[in-house]
């Protein structure tokens, strides 16, 4: 970024991971999502950065942080198309694109106000497909669908 002949520079993370690619409005909902926001560790984000695939991205970098595939796939289901690089001594190890799991289990609500999910403590369960390039939830309990723009994730306590 060019401001007044000066660069500024986003220092690079010996060991963490960086999310690249994030659609820029679903930024603040990524980092809701891996609980960045009491993370001891620094995070640096950008937002409505340039992107010749998206327009507009918003990019992460977590110093020292490693996540689960839960979390992964929790971050998936808003940013399916994000980027994920693993970082050790200041080298990429990792890469991946972030994909929906074809089953999640436990990690969303079901938007159906009378599924016995929502009423008993039995953990969730959903077969994902797409419809008209919409990711679809199919809940194994009550069968219904819920689409990507409903869903609730499941916050730990």
């Amino acid at each position: 970024m060019e401001t007044g002949g000066k660069e500024l520079k986003v220092s690079a993370i010996k060991n963490g991971t960086v999310l690249d690619h994030v659609p820029a409005n679903k930024l603040f909902e990524v980092i809701t999502i891996l609980g960045l926001k009491d993370c001891p560790n620094q995070v640096t984000f950008g937002m409505n950065l340039d992107s010749k695939l998206l327009g507009k991205k918003a990019i992460i970098k977590i110093a020292d942080r490693f996540f689960e595939e839960t979390e992964i796939n929790k971050v998936a289901l808003v940013a399916p198309d994000a980027k994920i690089n693993i970082i050790k001594d200041f080298e990429v190890v990792e890469k991946k694109v972030l994909k929906v799991p074809e089953q999640i289990v436990g990690i969303v609500r079901c938007a159906n106000p009378k599924c016995v999910t929502n009423h008993q403590p039995i953990t969730t369960k959903f077969d994902t497909t797409y419809e008209n390039g919409v990711l679809k939830l199919h809940c194994h309990y009550c069968e219904k669908n819920t689409s990507s723009e409903n869903l609730k994730i499941i916050r730990e306590k």
